[in-house]
């Protein structure tokens, strides 16, 4: 990156990774190979011996994961500073999802006989992680609602085993948003680790490396790559010597890279990350607020809508609310199925961020592995529809809709 100070999160998006790049190339080649040549014994012995090893086996790294990797770390330091007022740097590692991702963050911190905190709000892929595969390692998870600080302190003091604290702000599909400031100091108190899920909200909205947490986490797939074209995700660590060594020593055992092209198309939609999420975020306002006055809709969760218990808090820590919403008709289920069934022009799919309208059903989609008494425990009801706000003229999103939600 270069030493030129640049002030504004567009110009880091574009002008961050990819420099020194092959044959003068403008823009960072996709470097589809499976291994790297040495010019020299020496030269082999200087990269395996570094703690940059992009340069050696894509399993380990490449070039166009790098790209993307230093573009990432950029945007979530923005303008951040660490412990002694210089520029925060951060390490980023990209993987070939977003559930690769999350896997190396729990297991190299994490081991047998230690516990997790979360929000009982969570991403299905998530909640199974924590309750299937890592439980079969010995890893417990403890899920409460996170929003309540007074219980936060209370379980971290009845739990000594607790080692991590996992939040997802806001929170897939209620929309729930959880004081990340305020739960880092109570897991600080303890020397407890605080990790992220930032996917949602991106860097551009939401910087929790400001709160002091220790990893923040994306599903590279949604808005950070925002066309629907590629899988991937990325973990963002502040500690640089413990990303290239202990953390980096899982990513590559665990086998979850990235691959080139993957990387490339990253790479290329950052470039217009905060023109998207400027328009998302300005048409899902106007979306929130033609559901809420609709005669058909029961409820809105948005933490743009005053009404929602989480604004304030949402409007402590983003920018803007974002183009994530979810809302339950009147009709429940079957209200729900029509609603979805008449759409003209919004998108029936399951994923979110892309710059078309999607729309889909949690509970038969996205959280259908999560039991049905949890899933309505933690407001995930049979007639919820989670709406992931396009950048489509909002003029037709609402005609859409309004033509839908006619009975």
């Amino acid at each position: 990156m270069s030493e030129f100070p640049l002030t504004g999160i567009s110009s880091v998006a574009m002008h961050t990774g990819g420099h020194n790049n092959a044959e003068s190339s403008h823009l960072t080649p996709i470097y589809a190979t499976s291994t790297f040549v040495f010019d020299t014994a020496e030269q082999g012995m200087e990269r395996f011996a570094s703690l940059d090893k992009e340069k050696i086996y894509s399993r380990w790294g490449n070039p166009s994961f790098k790209a993307a990797e230093e573009t990432i770390a950029a945007l979530e330091a923005f303008g951040l500073q660490d412990g002694d007022g210089n520029p925060l740097r951060l390490k980023a590692l990209l993987h070939a999802s977003g559930q690769a991702a999350m896997t190396t963050m729990f297991m190299s911190n994490l081991q047998s006989g230690d516990m997790i905190l979360s929000h009982f709000s969570l991403y299905g892929g998530t909640y199974e992680l924590l309750h299937k595969v890592l439980a079969q390692s010995g890893i417990e998870t403890v899920i409460i609602d996170m929003r309540d600080l007074n219980l936060v302190e209370e379980t971290l003091k009845q739990n000594p085993r607790i080692k991590l604290v996992h939040i997802e702000t806001p929170a897939n599909p209620t929309i729930q948003c959880v004081d990340i400031e305020e739960v880092t100091k109570l897991a600080k108190q303890r020397d407890m680790l605080v990790t992220v899920d930032n996917t949602f909200a991106t860097p551009y909205l939401q910087q929790p490396f400001k709160y002091g947490v220790d990893f923040v986490f994306h599903s590279t797939t949604k808005f950070l790559n925002g066309h629907g074209t590629a899988i991937g995700g990325v973990l963002i660590g502040k500690d640089i010597e413990l990303m290239k060594t202990k953390v980096w020593k899982w990513f590559a055992l665990l086998g979850g890279n990235a691959n080139p092209f993957d990387a490339f198309l990253l790479s290329t939609g950052m470039k217009t990350l905060e023109l998207r999420m400027d328009r998302h975020c300005e048409n899902a306002m106007q979306v929130a607020n033609f559901l809420e006055q609709h005669s058909a809709v029961g409820h809105v969760n948005y933490t743009g809508l005053k009404d929602h218990p989480d604004y304030a808090v949402s409007a402590k820590q983003m920018k803007h609310p974002g183009a994530l919403m979810s809302f339950e008709l009147k009709g429940g289920l079957e209200a729900g199925k029509q609603f979805i069934n008449k759409l003209q022009m919004c998108v029936r799919a399951v994923s979110l961020g892309t710059v078309d309208t999607l729309i889909s059903h949690p509970a038969s989609m996205t959280h259908f592995s999560v039991p049905r008494e949890e899933r309505i425990k933690f407001g995930i009801t049979d007639g919820l529809i989670r709406l992931s706000v396009g950048i489509e003229n909002v003029g037709d999103i609402l005609n859409d809709f309004e033509q839908a939600l006619k009975i």
